[in-house]
């Protein structure tokens, strides 16, 4: 028999929401952060546009390019052997009209091998999310907070208003949209639109009760520097043990017993 772990796909992921069985997301931008988190047993990979901001360096995710994205996202795809990969359309793709979305949406699966895109969606955008589906290219949308609108909603601010909520979710399952991230809104809407929802919902600041969370790989492994969002639980802190060992590194080589004997051809 082969070794090689059952691939994750869109239909098993409606399975596992029917079973009552959690799903697990977090972000990938390269190939060895990507290879770890799949034998870890990472359901899915998120390519997402965060990189603009965690490995770029900008203040918001607008600035990162259809290109970039799929720059990383092959990376990613590429190390993926059961993790279901999951690529951002970056701002403005999703809002060029229909055309163009399926255009750069068919890009990345043609140029990265990944399985899907995310996009960033209010019920305006039901249109593109079918016209997607519809050209077989499977959707996850996202709704709540929306980092590419931050400077329309005035911030990174919790979501409260219910029934844009529901709508927007809606409007994204009917539309085809295989699931749905549900960023910053209070848990009680969390749970109700879960419940409500055929699709599985995925959870970042949403609370316990979606089908399934994902955060961003660099908070939750501590390797970020200065905010740490408050529904982040920091399950290490890489980013001090990277520092400290390039500290000790930096000062054997100016100690000069680095590199020793060992280290040295003969």
């Amino acid at each position: 028999m082969s070794d090689t772990p059952r691939k994750m796909t869109v239909p098993q992921l409606r399975k596992m929401k029917q079973s009552g069985q959690r799903i697990t997301m977090l972000t990938a931008y390269d190939f060895a952060m990507a290879q770890l988190l799949d034998e870890a047993g990472v359901d899915i990979l998120l390519v997402g546009d965060s990189l603009a901001m965690v490995v770029q360096g900008h203040e918001t995710t607008l600035p990162v390019t259809l290109d970039e994205m799929i720059y990383h996202g092959e990376m990613v795809a590429r190390a993926a052997r059961r993790a279901l990969v999951v690529v951002d359309m970056p701002f403005p793709e999703n809002h060029l009209g229909r055309h163009q979305a399926v255009a750069s949406a068919g890009r990345i699966l043609k140029q990265t091998r990944a399985q899907a895109v995310k996009l960033e969606s209010s019920a305006d955008q039901a249109d593109v999310i079918a016209a997607l589906v519809a050209a077989g290219i499977p959707v996850m949308a996202h709704v709540g907070l929306r980092p590419q609108n931050v400077h329309v909603m005035g911030g990174y601010r919790v979501q409260r208003d219910f029934d844009a909520l529901l709508r927007d979710a809606t409007m994204a399952a009917d539309a085809g949209a295989f699931a749905i991230v549900l960023e910053c809104i209070p848990r009680e809407a969390a749970r109700s639109i879960t419940e409500k929802l055929p699709i599985p919902t995925i959870g970042i600041g949403a609370g316990p009760d979606c089908d399934g969370q994902v955060l961003v790989v660099h908070d939750l492994m501590g390797m970020t520097s200065g905010y740490v969002p408050s529904f982040v639980r920091q399950y290490a802190q890489l980013g001090d043990a990277i520092r400290h060992a390039a500290a000790a590194w930096c000062r054997d080589v100016h100690n000069r017993s680095f590199p020793a004997a060992d280290q040295s051809f003969q």
